[in-house]
């Protein structure tokens, strides 16, 4: 869990929200909630038309997967909830790659993200590399995008 806290950037994507080309810079920052043990708090932040923009909610541990999350919106979207895992990472922290699974509004995707805005263009190749070995993973290569 410690592992994952922070802010990461995210380096490559095949999301849409972040394809479209009207949210730059999108981060994520996971911080562990002292009050409840093992939950984060979870804030999505972006720029959009030169504003910042915060979706925020709590990511509960998915028993049902090693590494994996379900999150929950706060506020009113504590409607919306979404699964995510931790797929790869890098043993030093400095990179992972999350997969996520589709929902009524989006669809299964993958994000390669970074503690670094920018890491070298072979470090993401190394992480494609590895996320060709991974079944789950595997399928989302070729849609897979890097951010400005």
């Amino acid at each position: 869990m410690k592992v994952i806290a922070g802010t990461w950037f995210i380096c490559s994507s095949n999301f849409p929200m972040w394809l479209k080309g009207d949210k730059q810079s999108p981060t994520f920052t996971y911080t562990p909630l002292a009050e409840k043990p093992g939950v984060l708090l979870d804030e999505v932040k972006y720029q959009k038309k030169g504003k910042e923009k915060v979706i925020a909610g709590y990511d509960y541990p998915d028993d049902s997967k090693s590494q994996g999350f379900i999150w929950r919106g706060k506020g009113i979207l504590g409607l919306l909830k979404s699964k995510w895992q931790i797929r790869l990472m890098d043993p030093e922290g400095q990179w992972a790659v999350i997969y996520f699974s589709k929902t009524l509004v989006t669809p299964a995707g993958v994000d390669i993200i970074s503690r670094t805005p920018q890491p070298a263009p072979e470090l993401i190749e190394i992480i494609k590399t590895q996320m060709a070995t991974d079944s789950v993973l595997k399928p989302h290569l070729s849609s897979l995008q890097n951010l400005p």
